[in-house]
């Protein structure tokens, strides 16, 4: 069952919209869904249509609604990639994160919310998804290739909840030498455990998207499968 919720923001600039998808039992843990530079579209409403056929919340806010509400693009032509970059150059971050924090608090005061709730990002939502691990309550997070995590590795320090991190090796967003800092600032963090994948490029698990690889995918999707069941 898919709908759209109403979400108040924490600085009381408004309200943004979310969809949400609920599992067929009514009720189960959620689990945030963090766009891309794309907006809510329909790979992110599919993921979350996934989600819920696993029992969960899952609910996708739209973080662009402070530059424009209701973005829906895809990265099939080069008017939209430019769009999308636009739209990423002027995004406020940590608005971002407050808004993942003002939907982390929706969700799980909703009656049919466990109470345990965790988070996916991708592409700027894997940064973010990073992000909100170090700043919120959230109970768990996977990044899935995340943009400018390099820059933001002290922030690490207050992450203290169970992170999963899947890197696409020849990333065109992220480069090896932004992987290395990775590696070596996260890979003896007590909670975060951190997966690459040779040969795929950026994006290898969008749904539909042009660098889809069914064998990183599969296997990246199963690991977060397993790890949202033992934390959530």
């Amino acid at each position: 069952m898919a709908d759209t919720v109403s979400i108040k923001a924490r600085d009381n600039s408004g309200h943004f919209a979310a969809y949400i998808a609920k599992p067929h039992s009514g009720s189960g843990p959620a689990i945030i869904a963090i766009q891309e530079i794309f907006g809510v579209n329909a790979g992110m409403r599919q993921i979350c249509d996934d989600l819920a056929d696993k029992g969960y919340i899952a609910i996708c806010p739209d973080l662009f609604w402070r530059q424009e509400p209701g973005v829906d693009i895809t990265d099939k032509t080069q008017a939209e990639w430019d769009k999308a970059f636009e739209l990423y150059q002027g995004f406020n971050v940590d608005k971002g994160v407050d808004d993942i924090a003002a939907t982390i608090d929706t969700v799980r005061a909703m009656n049919d919310c466990t109470g345990k709730v965790g988070c996916v990002g991708y592409c700027l939502g894997g940064l973010l998804a990073y992000l909100t691990a170090a700043r919120t309550n959230v109970d768990a997070s996977v990044s899935y290739y995340g943009v400018g995590i390099d820059t933001k590795l002290t922030e690490a320090d207050t992450v203290k909840t169970p992170v999963m991190m899947h890197i696409a090796e020849e990333d065109g967003f992220v480069d090896k030498d932004a992987q290395a800092r990775i590696h070596k600032a996260l890979d003896a963090h007590k909670t975060i455990q951190l997966y690459d994948y040779a040969g795929v490029d950026h994006a290898f698990a969008r749904p539909d998207g042009l660098n889809w690889d069914t064998g990183a995918a599969n296997l990246a999707n199963a690991r977060t499968a397993t790890f949202f069941k033992e934390n959530l």
